[in-house]
């Protein structure tokens, strides 16, 4: 038989049109700049995502990896034979047919079914030390652009990823508008023949398109995908496997099916952070490399990332194996199409004897979109792998999950073609001691933290109340150098710190890791200061219960249980300075009683100006307990719906002028009528931001006092009170002038000293005081 030479081979892939063949075979197509997208073959999809190249006339499928040239276009597309395949590609080229022909096996990869395992085309890791030497060079040159593009790291900073580290650390890059070949010095010029054969170079390498020699990544967020130095892949380790790009436009501004993904054309190869899996036995895949930054950016640095979703391939399985990574927690977007991948992961995973987890997002939504929903996507993504579902048959494993957050809500969607079962049960870790961060808190509410040479000033703690928010503004200061950082940001939220330390690292000169342990000390002793405060503020606003000694007891029953109840009551009303009005008194004191009662009664003092019945009101409420009145001088009309369902439960409403009431008096009636006010009000839901109706009550009972000058008063208010006139006699004046003289004296100096005993004592009845029915 006669073996087809590698160069008649290759020559016969570029002659015969796989463009043309495509349109023969009736395939409907788009144009998009240089290249043609259509539907792929080979899977069904409803956005087309297969791309043909035709000055390279090679096809490649991003949705489930499928490439190749025209020879494996028919052997794929038309179901035939190595040597049928060549012998329609000789018919379609008008060469005569030769039979008895053996390939070479370097030339072609083994159809799909066949017995031969297929053999990988030629990847970027394969190439000689000039052309590793230039893709290190464009690395280098996209992330001295991202760092000096305000652009890029604005889109960044929407996606939630404009952190320091992450793009150091994988040397992230940016295109720009023009590229490497629209740069003014960076290449020679296009005349001259080192310039011609340096863009030759970087043609071959994908990195410009072949027939505009412009950049292939221009408008791109540029990650490369770099082998690492303790690889699975010996072959694979320093050298450039892979660079994705993410145009950072927006759709308007995009020529209409221009791909917002685009990788080099050669094979999809590496594992991008496959450093983590040597850290780590549990490991989290994602769909995207978006998707797996915005975990690393949260603190999850044990990810890794698919090349989409069909885009898990043996050399992440084989990284996993080598690495010995015991589970996979696989957080593929929440719809059909990641369900489905995500089950075939799965499949694959368990074949090999790794746990396979399904990290669930709400639907519709991928990682990025969650984080960036939730405004900290620490705490969201935390929640969401803390609730990974079992994608294996039978009972799920009951090992506890590495990662250190808190659990989040069930989700019970299931993924399709999954069995799922939820991880067992966590037990209730020990509570943990957490020792004091030492602070000083200065006159003007500052509070101070010294670490080292470093001072941190926080200011603006009582401006956050909400204990998922944390605003305050920091500064961080180098006694030594006299360098400082200030900004303002909420200490709760991810990004802000992240950013906030990146930028005080390097404006104080510092570690980066220096100022993120001290910046996590400032957030422990925030959170210590916040709960100190919320107790106190807690405890100030809760009802104290007052304790009554034994003695002040005995003292109060002894008061309770005189036969001549009443007229003491009078008698100490006037040693504590009230001038006559015994009737009066009583009635108000024993008014006062009934707010024990379902149906208390309610007073109102009517006199002129500056007859006392103020004073005689003050009287009554001295000696009732301080915990059991509210006095107001004036309240709105809405006021009483707001004061809390039981803030006013058998206790003395005294309001000093039923003038500054007016307003209120619809809801005073229905307080004293119906024992209890209702109304439905607008407010906004915290966690939708959508406007509904909530419900608030006040419960009765409730004992009104109220004073007024007014002759005509609202006849449905005095409907519902007990009126009490002041004596305004001259006879009356007299007596309070003598009583005022009186107080001058030394006996009344001792008068006024018994005053305070006998308000406690009654204080004291008052709070032993019980209703019974007789």
């Amino acid at each position: 038989m006669t073996r087809v030479p590698d160069t008649d081979l290759a020559r016969l892939k570029q002659t015969v049109s796989l463009l043309g063949l495509a349109r023969k075979q009736g395939r409907p197509m788009k144009k998009r700049g240089e290249d043609y997208v259509l539907r792929c073959p080979f899977h069904n999809e409803k956005t087309p995502s297969m791309v043909i190249s035709p000055a390279k006339n090679l096809y490649h499928c991003f949705g489930c990896g499928a490439a190749g040239s025209v020879l494996d276009w028919v052997i794929q597309t038309e179901g035939v034979t190595l040597k049928i395949a060549i012998r329609r590609l000789r018919e379609l080229a008008g060469l005569p047919d030769m039979d008895n022909t053996v390939v070479a096996a370097s030339s072609l990869a083994a159809p799909p079914g066949s017995q031969a395992a297929p053999l990988p085309r030629p990847k970027l890791a394969d190439l000689d030390d000039d052309g590793q030497a230039l893709l290190h060079q464009v690395i280098d040159f996209y992330h001295q652009h991202l760092l000096a593009s305000p652009e890029a790291k604005a889109w960044l900073e929407r996606r939630g990823l404009n952190h320091p580290e992450l793009v150091s650390h994988f040397k992230l890059g940016y295109a720009g508008h023009h590229g490497i070949s629209g740069s003014a010095g960076l290449l020679p010029s296009k005349d001259s023949q080192e310039g011609q054969q340096l863009r030759g170079k970087l043609s071959g390498l994908g990195v410009l398109r072949t027939t505009t020699r412009q950049d292939h990544f221009r408008g791109c967020v540029v990650v490369p995908i770099i082998g690492w130095a303790e690889s699975a892949s010996v072959a694979s380790r320093g050298r450039v496997l892979q660079l994705y790009g993410r145009r950072t436009q927006p759709d308007y501004k995009v020529l209409k099916d221009s791909p917002k993904h685009l990788y080099l054309s050669s094979p999809l190869a590496g594992v991008w952070n496959e450093a983590a899996m040597k850290a780590a036995a549990e490991i989290i895949l994602c769909e995207a490399l978006i998707d797996a930054m915005t975990f690393w950016c949260a603190g999850f640095r044990n990810v890794i990332a698919a090349f989409g979703v069909n885009g898990f391939n043996r050399e992440h399985l084989e990284a996993l194996q080598y690495h010995g990574v015991k589970r996979v927690l696989i957080a593929f977007d929440r719809d059909e199409a990641g369900d489905r991948g995500a089950a075939n992961v799965a499949a694959d995973l368990l074949e090999a004897g790794i746990e396979a987890w399904r990290v669930q997002f709400p639907p519709g939504m991928d990682a990025n979109d969650y984080a960036l929903k939730s405004g900290n996507a620490e705490h969201a993504l935390g929640l969401a792998l803390q609730q990974a579902v079992w994608l294996g048959q039978g009972t799920a494993p009951g090992a506890v999950f590495s990662h250190e957050r808190p659990v989040s809500p069930s989700v019970t969607e299931k993924p399709h073609n999954a069995d799922v079962a939820k991880p067992a049960a966590l037990a209730a870790p020990p509570a943990l001691t957490v020792a004091p961060v030492p602070c000083e808190r200065t006159a003007s509410g500052e509070l101070l933290m010294k670490s080292g040479p470093r001072v941190w000033r926080i200011r603006g703690m009582k401006k956050s109340p909400v204990p998922d928010v944390m605003k305050v503004n920091v500064q961080v200061r180098d006694e030594t150098s006299g360098l400082f950082h200030v900004d303002t940001l909420d200490m709760y939220h991810a990004r802000h710190r992240q950013h906030y330390i990146g930028t005080a690292a390097q404006e104080l000169e510092c570690e980066l890791s220096v100022i993120k342990r001290e910046a996590g000390r400032v957030l422990l002793m925030l959170e210590q200061q916040q709960d100190a405060q919320q107790q106190a503020d807690t405890e100030a606003s809760g009802t104290t219960a007052v304790t009554v000694s034994a003695e002040d007891e005995a003292a109060a029953l002894a008061l309770l249980t005189s036969p001549n109840l009443t007229e003491q009551i009078i008698n100490d009303m006037a040693a504590c300075g009230v001038v006559g009005e015994s009737t009066n008194l009583l009635t108000g004191y024993l008014a006062a009683v009934s707010r024990k009662l379902d149906k208390p009664l309610a007073v109102l003092i009517q006199s002129s100006s500056a007859a006392g019945k103020s004073s005689l009101m003050d009287a009554v409420l001295n000696l009732m307990p301080e915990e059991e009145r509210i006095q107001y001088s004036a309240m709105t009309g809405q006021s009483l719906y707001y004061l809390g369902e039981t803030s006013l439960q058998h206790k003395i409403l005294a309001i000093a002028e039923e003038e500054g009431v007016r307003q209120a008096a619809y809801a005073l009636k229905l307080l004293q009528s119906d024992g209890e006010l209702k109304i439905a009000s607008t407010g906004k839901n915290e966690q939708s931001g959508e406007l509904v109706t909530r419900e608030y009550r006040v419960q009765g009972p409730v004992m009104l006092m109220l004073t007024t000058t007014a002759i005509d008063v609202d006849e449905e208010l005095l409907n519902r009170c007990l009126v009490l006139t002041v004596n305004e006699s001259r006879e009356q004046t007299q007596a309070i002038h003598a009583m005022q003289r009186h107080r001058q004296t030394l006996a009344g100096l001792l008068a006024d000293s018994e005053k305070g005993y006998l308000t406690q004592l009654h204080q004291n009845a008052q709070r032993l005081l019980r209703p019974l029915k007789v």
